[in-house]
This record gives structure tokens, sequence and C-alpha cells, in this order.
């Protein structure tokens, strides 16, 4: 589909795609505006979607509205422009992450970002077994130029490596259920069945415990358990890959953001699953520890990644409630739904 027209169906088709990014707990924390005079969408962060406890800084929320500006860049190179993207553009306004003009017509890229699109329904969190099967070369290079495209880096571990990230992980997942405000702060985003909440994670897509112990999937409803969730043996060998930036602003949280989804895009496009381990970015010594030996190494989160099952879809809120081409830069129309309990 080709059009240059900021019309109905634009916008819903952009915000469409920017709302089904990825975001911590499924929090969505982004606003978005239309400024028809200027062909620009605004994203906001909406603070509404805080954690204090698991991101205090909003280092993780800053990663989330990033996913959901590449995925705006994504739909809009689908439709026929050439997104251009300002970071952090009013320094008097600290809640506007970024400024999103709708310029044309598309420029090269490669992979041009319009051939992502398809992927950004497809793309789920996994937290079912894999089956172990590597992924090839090719691909994993591919998922590491996605992200120095985006001004991030994205290295893939060896076995020794693997291991190291993933016990840094599993001792942050003991910390996260034993510690009682970070439990209870994580079920209050737990959907029951039937509950028609826009936010949070369903109950039903929570997936199973690993039997072996040896991948940490998170443990959203903390100690005591509530609910007895099935153990299954994952992988014996998994693939992960650490996402880094050189740096540790927020302009690099929100390059970050867009570099992960970029990785999740290009691993959904040729039919591999991810799941993302955010565990040990929580606590500051375990972070700085996932760094190991790399030389102004900042990590912003830890991908397992192969083949296996889809993930289920988590709640999204409707794009329909975002800007119409009518709205203007003081009338902002608003991706929310209902907060949370």
């Amino acid at each position: 589909m080709q059009t240059r027209e900021v019309d109905a169906t634009a916008v819903h088709t952009l915000l469409a795609a920017a709302v089904a990014a990825p975001s911590i707990h499924n929090t969505q924390p982004w606003r978005f505006g239309l400024d028809p005079e200027s062909r620009s969408i605004e994203v906001r962060f909406d603070r509404r979607r805080r954690l204090p406890l698991a991101d205090p800084d909003l280092r993780a929320q800053h990663l989330s509205v990033g996913a959901a500006v590449l995925n705006l860049r994504v739909a809009a190179a689908h439709l026929g422009w050439a997104p251009a993207v300002r970071l952090l553009p009013a320094a008097d306004d600290p809640d506007l992450l970024a400024r999103v003009r709708l310029a044309g017509p598309t420029a090269d890229d490669r992979p041009p970002l319009g051939e992502l699109y398809e992927a950004v329904e497809r793309r789920h969190t996994s937290r079912m077994p894999f089956t172990g099967r590597p992924v090839p070369e090719r691909i994993v290079a591919e998922m590491i130029g996605s992200a120095l495209a985006e001004g991030a880096h994205l290295a893939v571990p060896d076995i020794i490596g693997t291991r190291r990230l993933l016990r840094l992980t599993q001792v942050a997942e003991a910390r996260n259920t034993t510690h009682p405000a970070r439990a209870a702060e994580a079920r209050t985003w737990i959907t029951a069945p039937g509950n028609d909440a826009c936010y949070g994670i369903p109950l039903t897509t929570l997936g199973p415990r690993d039997a072996s112990g040896r991948i940490p999937v998170r443990d959203f409803m903390g100690r005591p358990p509530t609910l007895d969730l099935p153990a299954l043996r994952f992988e014996r060998h998994a693939q992960v890959a650490l996402l880094w930036t050189a740096q540790d602003r927020r302009e690099d949280w929100l390059r970050a953001g867009q570099a992960l989804q970029r990785v999740l895009l290009t691993a959904t496009r040729h039919g591999v699953r991810t799941s993302m381990l955010h565990q040990a970015m929580e606590w500051p010594d375990l972070r700085a520890a996932t760094a190991g030996s790399r030389r102004r190494c900042h990590p912003q989160l830890l991908i397992r990644f192969g083949y296996g099952p889809d993930g289920g879809p988590t709640p999204r809120a409707s794009g329909d409630r975002g800007p119409t081409p009518r709205a203007s830069a003081d009338d902002r129309g608003l991706t929310t739904g209902r907060p949370p309990r």
C-alpha cells in the first residue's frame, strides 16, 4: 500500500503498529499526538505507567517507547514515507521523547524498514521452551546488523558466556521473587481470564517454569506462589544476545529500544522466536556484571532466541484512540486506556 496523505486510514495504520511494540510488563508507557501542520507524530511518556521499584530511573520504559518509535518508522516506510526522527526534541518538555516527521518519498535503507512491516503483528514474546536447534549464523549476523543500524550493539556470547549471563539473571530473578514489594509490583500487572484490561500480561501467557532451572523465566506471581505453573524442560543450550550501548543517557535508551525492536522484527521475519530477560538489568550491581570485560558497555537487555512455539498476544490499547487528522498540537489524541489496578 502506498499513500502520501495523512488521512484517518494512515493514522490508524501508524498507531496500530506503534502500540504493537513490546514494553516492560506490557505497561505501554506511551502517548501519541499528531501535528498535521508539520506532518509529525509526537511520542510522549505516560507517567501513569511507571514501575517505581523495577524501573526507578525509567530506563526500561524509555526502551519501550523506543520500540514503539521503531514500529512507527516501519509503518511509515510501509506507507511510502521516509520517516525522520528527532529524539528528545524539546529540552523544556521532558515527557516529549520523540517526534517522527512523515517525510517522503521513502529513502533507500538496507534492508528497507518497510519490509519488516509484516512482522510487526506476528511478533510476540514466547516464554515457552525452544527446540534447541541453533539459529543459522547468517540470521544471527542480520540481527547484529539490525542493532548496529540503530546505534546499538548486540553481543552473542559463546556457551560459557551464555551460562554466565543466565546465572546473573537467575540471581536477579531470585531477588525479585523474594522481595515482597517488587513481587507485589509485578503481580499488579497480571490480568486474570475475562479481564478486559488494555494493559498488563494475561495469566494465560505466563508460560511454564524450566524444570531444570537453567532458563530463568520471570515469575510474575512471586513467592509463595499463588499459581502453580507447570514445569517443562527447556532447551539444553540456550541462545542469548546482550543488547548494549556505548553510553547510558536517555537518548541512548531510546536508541536501544529502536534497536531492540528492529532485532526482534528481523528475527520474527525469519521465523525465530524471542523473549526478553530483563531481570538482571533491574539491579545495578548485576546490570554492571553483565557487561563482563567489555569497556564502555552499558547493558540494556538480554534477549533469548530460538525456534519453538509462538507466544500468545497481549492486550493493547486501541490505535483508534490515537490522534485524528484534525487534531492539533495542543489537542493531542492519546493511545491510553484504563490504568491497571
